[in-house]
């Protein structure tokens, strides 16, 4: 397994796996309308490349050729000493593999050494991963509601995990 950094050529990659693992992370949860708004506003490649500009890079990890998940963080969030996990997807058919673990490891090691004190996420409230997580140390925080458009909300936790 590779963990790397992702170029700008590679964000169509991130799109396709978003595409393979949102319907089954997302399908039970979201209307179909604002599952179809959310991977527009989130995973067009226009979208995507605005993401990548922002101080948020995208690592793809990469098993035996394949591209199967990958995670996107920003250092510093919001001016304080924690590092946001903005994305966390693995492709449901390797989940359980310790794909997520690794990755979880591979940001907390980036924000040890930026001198962050903290990984923050926010996750669905009825989205499986949150036990995932909970398994990994994160601890809930505060359960809050972000409107994000068009008159949708995304019910969150947000969790924390200190490092």
């Amino acid at each position: 397994m590779n963990i790397s950094v992702a170029t700008q050529e590679q964000l169509p990659i991130i799109r396709d796996l978003a595409f393979r693992i949102w319907p089954v992370t997302y399908g039970h949860i979201l209307s179909k309308d604002q599952f179809d708004y959310m991977m527009e506003m989130m995973y067009s490649l226009s979208s995507l490349e605005k993401q990548l500009v922002h101080p948020k890079p995208f690592l793809l990890v990469e098993d035996e050729g394949q591209y199967i998940g990958f995670a996107s963080y920003e250092i510093n969030w919001e001016h304080t000493s924690k590092t946001k996990i903005h994305k966390l997807y693995v492709l449901p058919s390797i989940q359980g593999k310790g794909i997520g673990k690794a990755l979880i490891q591979y940001l907390r090691d980036i924000a040890q050494k930026a001198e962050n004190t903290i990984l923050v996420l926010t996750v669905n409230r009825f989205n499986s991963a949150k036990e995932f997580y909970l398994k990994q140390g994160f601890h809930i925080v505060e359960e809050k509601q972000f409107q994000i458009g068009n008159g949708y909300i995304m019910d969150d936790y947000v969790m924390e995990l200190p490092i």
